[in-house]
């Protein structure tokens, strides 16, 4: 089982949202896209933003750093 969950992630990713606003993430498939270019990121060369983040896989690390807000997903308007 992944940690964390779908769920846990979309809300921590929307906990900014307002009530009546759209949230920034509407389903697992978005979680998936930006947890998968950030690790293509970290694939490429980019710093992990997460201190203690060696021998770990660039997924875990994308995923994590999505988690604690280290990395945000933008709306199309941002």
């Amino acid at each position: 089982m992944i940690h964390p969950s779908y769920v846990e992630l979309m809300k921590v990713v929307n906990h900014d949202v307002a009530i009546g606003e759209e949230p920034v993430v509407n389903s697992r498939y978005s979680i998936v896209i930006a947890a998968a270019k950030r690790a293509r990121q970290i694939i490429g060369g980019a710093e992990p933003m997460l201190p203690n983040s060696y021998g770990k896989k660039p997924l875990s690390i994308a995923v994590e750093e999505l988690y604690v807000g280290d990395v945000k997903i933008l709306s199309e308007e941002e």
